[in-house]
């Protein structure tokens, strides 16, 4: 009996499943199917698939105002959206089209926002929260921000040295400048570290806000700011940060009336494997349901809840397709899919944090299958991706060299942070250029839009960087 790749899929996971389904054994990505992208594309490239977006906003506040009913919360939920996970202008936009909040990190986060604004994509009641090291020209053109009107603009203090620089760089006719505090917390055991360099120390905070925030006429406390790195968990570790920031925000908030709002920062993990299993819905409603229990026992007001989403916003709404060119037996154990592009380069996370993506052949779902590992077309030895949910082993579809068509693969959920980091339309390791970059949108009927938004780099644009 012929067991299949489909055989192997089926078996393990529970398959199709929410984004990836089979048409004629050709893999189909949220409906989109991949096969008819690549005869009119070619490949490589990077597709975003824009409405998952806004699926994934919607049902992120669906369920914190699911539970917000259940337990009779009186605070509110607001959805940021971290600008630097995924800069385009077309993600952003989509994003603002559901009337999301924005977070920003650096100075010219704040330039993208007035530029947003000059063309009526955000207005000024826009809630922009302002994170990352405040630079004197990151401050500056936050409080240009203030003066022009935009009145939920909120800069959390990452440090109490940015306090007093704010003090220096603002004059007197400058209106009341809001402001956040993040607190540090405290890493896993295995960190190379103990306490992140984010954020004011915990032991610091009550005194900080009553010796220079409270009574000062420049400021108006109005948030509580913790990030945990390795995200929103069901563990010890996160519910020990949790609860040490919630007591923080309750000591404050007995001092000022003015602190309305608990942020949780961002860390909603996403699906990089079939297997990925996760309640959102049960980690939501422990999260409210601790902060109702305690401001209840201690008789203060329910704060506003914070998330600033950016992984889980654009993470699965994307994908980068390549073609295998090559099958080589190095030994008697080892076989190898050389593809059309570099994985250093375009899924940078893989090879230098380890992160993991979904993986899946786009054809060829009848063949038998065999362990592989993928490697890019560099000269580098670290250009290659060989772990993957099948005990730690990848496993793909056999192929004849003498099939009329070729092998292609998917590296899926891979919409957070690898253009950035890679340095998108730059200058790449061994001169290999950025894949096509296809958009994915449906029109007011449901029928599936798609357009290149940038073609490969070509030698010309590489050699106008260099110099040549």
């Amino acid at each position: 009996m012929k067991n299949t790749y489909t055989d192997l899929i089926e078996q393990s996971y529970d398959f199709p499943q929410e984004g990836f389904d089979l048409n004629k054994e050709y893999l189909t990505f949220h409906g989109v199917s991949i096969q008819s992208l690549i005869e009119k594309y070619g490949t490589p490239f990077k597709l975003i698939y824009l409405p998952k977006i806004g699926a994934q906003i919607q049902k992120a506040r669906n369920l914190f105002q699911r539970a917000i009913k259940k337990h009779d919360y009186q605070g509110t939920y607001h959805f940021c959206y971290c600008t630097k996970c995924n800069h385009f202008y077309h993600v952003v936009s989509e994003a603002l089209k559901h009337k999301v909040n924005l977070e920003t990190s650096s100075s010219f986060d704040i330039d993208l926002i007035m530029k947003l604004y000059k063309e009526g994509k955000l207005d000024r009641k826009c809630i922009i929260l302002h994170n990352g090291y405040k630079t004197d020209g990151y401050l500056r053109k936050i409080l240009a921000l203030n003066a022009l009107g935009f009145e939920n603009s909120v800069i959390i203090l990452d440090s109490t040295n940015e306090l007093q620089r704010i003090e220096a760089i603002s004059n007197e006719s400058t209106k009341k400048i809001k402001i956040g505090v993040r607190m540090a917390i405290n890493e896993e055991a295995q960190s190379a570290y103990y306490t992140s360099r984010l954020g004011i120390p915990q032991k610091e905070m009550l005194d900080f806000f009553k010796t220079r925030i409270k009574g000062n006429k420049k400021f108006e406390l109005k948030m509580l700011h913790f990030f945990v790195d390795s995200g929103i968990k069901d563990s010890l570790y996160y519910w020990r940060e949790f609860q040490r920031a919630l007591s923080v925000y309750i000591e404050i908030k007995k001092e000022s009336s003015s602190l309305t709002s608990f942020n949780l920062g961002g860390g909603f993990p996403i699906r990089n494997h079939l297997g990925f299993e996760y309640d959102y819905e049960s980690m939501i409603d422990e999260i409210v349901r601790k902060i109702k229990e305690a401001c209840t026992q201690e008789q203060i007001e329910e704060p506003n809840i914070f998330t600033e989403f950016g992984k889980y916003t654009v993470g699965e709404s994307s994908a980068i397709i390549f073609e295998v060119l090559e099958q080589k037996q190095q030994n008697d154990t080892e076989a190898w899919y050389i593809i059309n592009n570099s994985l250093m380069n375009t899924i940078p996370d893989a090879w230098s944090i380890h992160e993991k993506f979904i993986l899946l052949p786009i054809n060829k779902w009848g063949n038998g299958y065999q362990r592989v590992n993928i490697g890019g077309i560099s000269c580098d030895h670290a250009d290659y991706y060989n772990s993957g949910d099948f005990n730690q082993e990848i496993l793909l579809p056999q192929y004849s060299k003498n099939d009329k068509e070729p092998l292609y693969l998917g590296f899926f959920h891979t919409g957070a942070y690898q253009d950035a980091i890679s340095g998108y339309g730059g200058i790449k390791h061994c001169l290999i250029p950025s894949p096509k970059h296809v958009i994915i949108d449906q029109d007011e009927d449901g029928n599936f839009i798609d357009y290149v938004y940038r073609e490969e780099q070509s030698v010309e644009e590489m050699f106008k960087i260099l110099g040549y």
